[in-house]
């Protein structure tokens, strides 16, 4: 039998708190995927319907058999997802790992929800395309240095011309985090797939979380992002799967 991917983060917050966070739509709206018009829809469809929770327990079960699991971890908590098998939704099977990077995506974004802004609402910004002969993400946002730093280290960076600072907040095998001082102390997610067998244009996303910024400031962001990202990762003929939050 393939083992089934796990995700775990330990969030810096008591268990019930973490669980509120999982549970009240105001809350994950704060933390699930980016701001798009059929957010608040996506939210409904995985998380409230055809659900299986034990709130005693703290498991909730969710869209064809992903199982998160909440447990004390000292003075926080650890979160847990372990996908469904494959083969039990066959029609999604070909976006497996796609979902799986989203999870890791997610469950970064409510640590930081949790820990840094349980409170304030955000507004996100958002870019997916291509990568076929584009040079990794990391690399072109000059954060290859960064990107070898233990979560919790202080960086300067330069973001599509802004300057910046912050600490690395997670780091996996496609993904990079980084909080964003300019941004309200906000939360930079990117990832970056080369092309392969199941991706032959390959893949790169950065979701932009934001806190406070004016009309014009979040323009700004959002307009100079687009017009750095859409020369180097063209949008696909189709949409990538996932990027439709």
């Amino acid at each position: 039998m393939t083992e089934r991917p796990r995700i775990e983060v330990t969030i810096a917050a008591p268990i019930d708190e973490v669980w509120r966070a999982l549970r009240e739509k105001d809350r994950i709206r704060h933390w699930h995927g980016w701001d798009a018009p059929g957010l608040d829809d996506e939210i409904d469809l995985i998380y409230f319907q055809g659900f299986a929770e034990d709130a005693q327990a703290r498991t909730l079960g969710v869209q064809e058999g992903d199982h998160i699991v909440l447990e004390p971890a000292g003075e926080g908590t650890k979160v847990t997802l372990t996908r469904a098998p494959r083969g039990v939704s066959p029609e999604w099977d070909a976006y497996y790992d796609d979902i799986t990077e989203g999870w890791a995506t997610f469950l970064q974004q409510l640590r930081f929800h949790v820990e840094r802004q349980p409170d304030a609402p955000r507004r996100t910004a958002f870019f997916a395309g291509t990568t076929a002969g584009a040079p990794p993400l990391v690399t072109e946002l000059g954060l290859d240095e960064v990107a070898t730093r233990p979560a919790g280290s202080a960086y300067r960076a330069t973001l599509a011309g802004q300057h910046v600072g912050g600490e690395v907040w997670f780091r996996s095998s496609h993904q990079l985090g980084l909080t964003v001082d300019a941004w309200g102390e906000g939360l930079l997610v990117v990832a970056f797939m080369p092309p392969g067998e199941q991706k032959p244009d390959g893949a790169a996303m950065a979701v932009l979380s934001t806190f406070g910024l004016d009309e014009a400031a979040y323009a700004e962001l959002n307009e100079r992002w687009a017009a750095w990202w859409g020369p180097r990762y063209p949008a696909p003929a189709e949409p990538i799967p996932g990027t439709e939050a």
